[in-house]
């Protein structure tokens, strides 16, 4: 079968196997069996314009077959897609068109399937084959921008050339098949801002330095146009918003350079005094301005910071102002960008100045205390109207109004104090007692006579002093000796004092002999710093002549009024070894050489009484026997006289043991302290311990004892 395409003719003659009787060498007498013969398809592919607007069907093609005689004895047959809605087919003459406009947009080719079979019997003559309809592509769509309108932004100042945005446009028609997809960029308007890349759609900056302060937002408008731009193609246009985006290229700037304030002396610290503000053509962060006082004339008497929101600069009071002291201020304020760009610097500096004058307005204040506070000490029991001291008040106006004092009723209600309304001073005005209140917090009120309204208050507090009343004592019971052997101008005791008057701590006392004491002549006494030391004013002390001395001391303190008493120091005469230590001084010395402490003494007598009580129990037992069997006996027994004549020791027991063996002056040397220096603390000698020949010699004096009892016992 032959395709006849208008107006292209492609022909594809294939071969196919038939029944060598049907085919032509079968009639002229060849061979019998089968052969391999021409085919009869001859196949083109078919082509067909889209968007045809003729008034007739659009002609696609021919189908013939060598077996067709035009005889209109072959019958053609057309199938698939399209095929009777779309596609038609003569049945004789093969003859194929298009029944309506096709889109390549749409659907770019269909896929048939054409026949020929006998007219009469409808037996296909050849078998079925498949070809294709392309619906043949022209120029019917204009390049559209999917993704417009555009928006993009670059910073202002931009170089040449710095890349904005980039925008593509699609074509529908076929980019294999002519030029009719080849698409060409173009600015139609935002020349000569910016310029765009005929072939990639890239946009960007062609002119240098856009200030956005001069311009912000630029509207560019781009086309795209197929036929590679060449005229009769179809064009898109598309719209971009380009703004400009703010750099730190604009340096802050004051409205005016002086500014003018008015500040009350009344006026809290803290308060807003006024605000000011400095101008920056940038926006954002690149506008966020730093406010700062130049050090000067009275800068360091306002603070000003940044309003966050405004960027205002507020100016308030750091601390307070006096008409009276300065009447005026006068100082520099500076306004910089928080957030410079390095690019700019030689832009110049990015700061501004401006001059700040603030005036103090005059109020009419109270009177001022020369002190925050004051604080007076009173003697207890001071005789009424005696002034213990005074407040001072004052007023700092221009006009200087005189002021007149007062004490607040309610901090003085029992009225101990009074004051004089015109000098300040303040007196007693009932007795005080220090140990019912140690201390008064009054209030003062001063008052101008001018403006009673205008007052001030300060407080006082009166300390009640205690009176000197107690008279001083030795601190301790002291057990002063002087030894045999003393020198001439040895301290022998240091003696200190102690007084039960407040406070206990800094107390000042002084030592002395009475009057009547100055002739002694074996002692005298050395004042220290608060304490004082006996003094020997001879040699040669004997415990044979005189064993104890007494000593008045006048011990006198440094209170008010002064207080005085007179102590009597009792000093001992000892003995002491060569060193000037202690060695007999007391009774409890006579068992010191032994040995023994007094607690070990007390322990033998302890065991010497519960012995005695024993033996006693044991007698009065045994007696308590006897005189029951005396009983029992009584018939037969008469007279029961037991005598026994046993004359005691005596002298021969006491001459029987060297009693003086008993004592070892060695064993307490270890021991003795010296007393003609004040002892430390801890340094107190302690009881010597008995040693193991003192123990062995309380034993023996224990069987002595014993053995006396025991011959009284037998002797009961």
């Amino acid at each position: 079968m032959t395709l006849f395409l208008c107006p292209i003719y492609l022909l594809d003659i294939s071969q196919s196997w038939v029944p060598a009787g049907m085919s032509t060498a079968s009639q002229n007498g060849g061979s019998g069996g089968f052969q391999r013969v021409k085919r009869g398809w001859v196949w083109n592919q078919f082509f067909v314009l889209e968007e045809y607007m003729g008034s007739d069907p659009q002609y696609v093609g021919k189908l013939h077959t060598d077996l067709d005689k035009g005889d209109s004895a072959v019958k053609y047959t057309l199938s698939g897609e399209g095929a009777g809605t779309i596609f038609t087919i003569d049945q004789t003459t093969g003859d194929i068109h298009a029944l309506r406009s096709l889109d390549r947009e749409e659907k770019p080719y269909y896929t048939l399937r054409a026949q020929a079979v006998d007219i009469d019997t409808n037996h296909p003559l050849e078998p079925e084959s498949e070809f294709v309809i392309k619906v043949q592509d022209i120029n019917d769509n204009e390049p559209k921008f999917l993704e417009g309108p555009y928006t993009a932004s670059v910073p202002e100042m931009s170089p040449v050339g710095t890349y904005v945005t980039k925008v593509t446009a699609s074509d529908a028609d076929d980019p294999t098949y002519g030029n009719s997809a080849r698409v060409v960029y173009s600015i139609l308007h935002g020349q000569p801002y910016f310029s765009v890349d005929p072939k990639t759609g890239v946009i960007r900056t062609a002119l240098p330095n856009m200030d956005r302060e001069v311009k912000e937002l630029y509207q560019v408008l781009i086309q795209a146009k197929d036929m590679g731009g060449q005229l009769g193609g179809l064009a898109g246009t598309t719209t971009i918003n380009i703004t400009l985006s703010d750099v730190n290229d604009n340096p802050p700037r004051f409205a005016k350079s002086i500014f003018h304030f008015r500040v009350s002396e009344s006026n809290n610290v803290g308060t807003i005094v006024g605000t000011i503000k400095a101008h920056d053509l940038d926006i954002g962060k690149n506008a966020e301005i730093d406010y700062s006082i130049i050090p000067g004339d009275g800068g360091a008497m306002f603070d000003i910071t940044t309003n966050e929101h405004n960027q205002e600069g507020i100016i308030v009071l750091r601390q307070l102002v006096d008409y009276e002291t300065k009447k005026a201020y006068t100082f520099k304020v500076e306004a910089s960008n928080a957030h410079l760009d390095p690019r700019f610097h030689g832009y110049g500096p990015f700061k501004d100045m401006a001059t700040i004058k603030i005036t103090v307005m005059d109020e009419d204040e109270p009177p001022v205390f020369t002190k925050p506070s004051y604080t007076m000490d009173v003697y207890e029991d001071t005789p009424l109207g005696i002034i213990i001291g005074a407040v001072t008040a004052q007023d700092l106006d221009a006009g200087s109004s005189p002021v007149r004092y007062s004490i607040d009723w309610k901090s003085d209600l029992d009225s101990f104090f009074e004051i004089d309304p015109v000098k300040g001073t303040i007196s007693t005005n009932e007795l005080l007692d220090r140990e019912s209140i140690a201390q008064h917090n009054i209030t003062v009120v001063a008052t101008k006579v001018k403006n009673p309204v205008q007052t001030s208050r300060v407080a006082v507090t009166v300390h009640v002093l205690d009176i000197n009343e107690f008279p001083p004592e030795f601190a301790i019971p002291y057990e002063t000796f002087v030894c045999e052997g003393a020198k001439l101008g040895q301290v022998i005791q240091v003696i200190s004092a102690k007084d039960q008057d407040l406070p206990m701590s800094g107390q000042m006392f002084s030592f002395r002999l009475p009057q009547e004491g100055m002739k002694n002549k074996n002692f005298t006494i050395k004042d220290f710093d608060n304490t004082a030391g006996i003094v020997t004013l001879r040699t040669g002390f004997r415990r044979r002549s005189q064993e104890i001395y007494r000593l008045p001391v006048v011990i006198e303190d440094g209170g008010y009024p002064a207080q005085s008493s007179t102590s009597t120091l009792t000093i001992r005469v000892c003995g002491c070894d060569s060193e000037g230590s202690l060695l007999t001084c007391s009774a409890e010395a006579i068992f010191l050489p032994v040995g023994l402490s007094t607690g070990a003494l007390i322990a033998i007598l302890l065991c010497i009484i519960i012995l005695l009580v024993i033996v006693v129990l044991y007698v009065g037992v045994r007696r308590q026997k006897k005189k029951e069997t005396l009983m029992t006996s009584k018939e037969d027994i008469r007279d029961n006289v037991i005598h026994y004549d046993d004359e005691g020791g005596g002298e021969e027991d006491t001459h029987a043991f060297d009693l003086g063996t008993l004592r070892n002056p060695k064993a307490i040397k270890e021991n003795l302290f010296r007393r003609d220096v004040k002892p430390e603390a801890g340094s107190t000698p302690r009881p010597p311990i008995a040693s193991q020949d003192s123990i062995f010699y309380m034993l023996f004096i224990f069987i002595y004892l014993f053995i006396k009892v025991g011959k009284y016992v037998f002797r009961i």
